[in-house]
C-alpha cells in the first residue's frame, strides 16, 4: 500500500513557474514508476508526465514537452513535477500516481493523490 500527497500547487500568471512535490508513504517507493495527471475544469483526466523507478527514463505528453520535467528523489519517497512556461491552458487539478507498470494509461497505475489545484491566470 502507497499513500500519495501532492502539493505546491497554487495561482500563477502565465508565463511563470510552480514546482509540484508527491510525497510517498512506505518504503517501497522506489518500486514504483511515477506519474503525473491533469484535470482541466469539465474536462477528462489526461497524462501529464511519467518516470521510470530509477528516474533514468521519462516520457511527456506533447503538450508539456520542453515545459514540464518530472524527476524524482527515492531517497525521499518524493516526485516532483517542475512546471516552466506555464499558460492557461494549464490550469487543472494535478494528480500523482504510483504504479507497477507506469506509462502514459490510467490504468497502470494503483495508487493515487489526491490532487492539487494549479490556476494560470493570463
Amino acid at each position: 500500500q502507497v499513500q500519495l500527497v501532492e502539493s505546491g500547487g497554487g495561482l500563477v500568471q502565465a508565463g511563470g513557474s510552480l514546482r509540484l512535490s508527491c510525497a510517498a508513504s512506505g518504503r517501497t517507493f522506489s518500486r514504483y514508476a511515477m506519474g503525473w495527471f491533469r484535470q482541466a475544469p469539465g474536462k477528462a483526466r489526461e497524462f501529464v508526465a511519467t518516470i521510470s523507478r530509477s528516474g533514468g527514463s521519462t516520457y511527456y505528453a506533447d503538450s508539456v514537452k520542453g515545459r514540464f520535467t518530472i524527476s524524482r528523489d527515492n531517497a525521499k519517497n518524493t516526485a516532483y513535477l517542475q512546471m516552466n512556461s506555464l499558460k492557461p491552458e494549464d490550469t487543472a487539478v494535478y494528480y500523482c500516481a504510483a504504479g507497477n507498470l507506469g506509462s502514459y494509461l490510467e490504468r497502470n497505475y494503483d495508487y493515487w493523490g489526491q490532487g492539487t489545484r494549479v490556476t494560470v491566470s493570463s
